[in-house]
């Protein structure tokens, strides 16, 4: 049972819920103000003399982050830098960041870690922003950080601008047909479940450095809509897009730590 004291941002999303619930042997304090007040993340930080700070806090939806990319930048860049900040001060140990796959352009073969970093979104671009600071900053001192560039996942309690509770929602106002367009797209799924015991795998690993975090399996959003569909009974029609895009991972280095349940059914990974 680990005992010792970790520090958590974004507790009360999807994946941090899940985290918290999962590992009951640990003592999570959650942080529970707004990441962009750099005064109040410096107190928690340093009042609380971590061992561990994982850190999921973000907007995340990249509908969310165009709507207000301001506040985006100040989330996701601003607040894990005044993380960063209070860290160098403190006696943590590790550090985990919750990076994501859209740091990565689309690419037909599988992305490893040293794949050139062009985010096409502005949601990757303010993940890249924050993780070319933590590795300025946190690799000149004694603290050992870990980039997880999170491919593609879902949850029954995601937000409504996420992708499966979107497709769920138009799914639910038809009455039979369901048009559907903009899915001919490949993506990597991983389950929150499998997400949070890597997260803890790597802090018993002690592991340093960037590492993707997916099951390096090409999903086609068009397969989640069908099976949305056919849960609730619809009928569906695509509307192809012409550009088709790539993100999925090559998990060499992760496979040489966590061991995936062989033949999971696509349901499992995505609801």
């Amino acid at each position: 049972m680990i005992k010792k004291k970790f520090g958590i941002t974004g507790a009360k999303g999807s994946l941090g819920k899940i985290l918290i619930k999962q590992n009951p042997g640990i003592k999570f304090i959650c942080f529970k103000g707004d990441i962009r007040n750099r005064f109040k993340v410096k107190k928690w930080v340093l009042d609380n003399e971590f061992d561990t700070i994982i850190h999921l806090a973000a907007i995340v939806p990249i509908k969310t982050v165009n709507q207000n990319k301001k506040k985006a930048l100040q989330v996701n860049f601003d607040g894990t830098k005044h993380l960063v900040d209070a860290i160098l001060k403190s006696k943590t140990k590790w550090f985990f960041f919750a990076s994501t796959s859209h740091v990565y352009s689309s690419s037909k073969k599988k992305i490893s870690e040293s794949f050139p970093k062009n985010p096409t979104s502005y949601y990757g671009k303010t993940k890249l922003l924050a993780e070319n600071y933590i590795i300025k900053n946190l690799s000149r001192s004694k603290i050992r950080f870990c980039i997880g560039r999170i491919f593609s996942t879902s949850n029954i309690n995601q937000k409504k601008n996420y992708l499966v509770p979107d497709l769920i929602n138009k799914t639910k106002k038809v009455k039979n047909l369901i048009e559907l367009k903009n899915l001919n797209h490949y993506r990597d799924f991983i389950s929150m479940v499998d997400i949070s015991k890597i997260i803890i795998m790597l802090y018993k690993k002690n592991f340093q450095g960037k590492i993707n975090i997916g099951r390096g399996q090409a999903i086609l959003l068009k397969d989640i809509a069908k099976i949305i569909s056919k849960k609730f009974k619809k009928e569906c029609k695509f509307r192809d897009n012409k550009k088709i895009t790539y993100l999925v991972a090559n998990i060499d280095k992760l496979k040489k730590y966590f061991k995936f349940k062989k033949n999971t059914k696509l349901e499992k990974i995505i609801f």
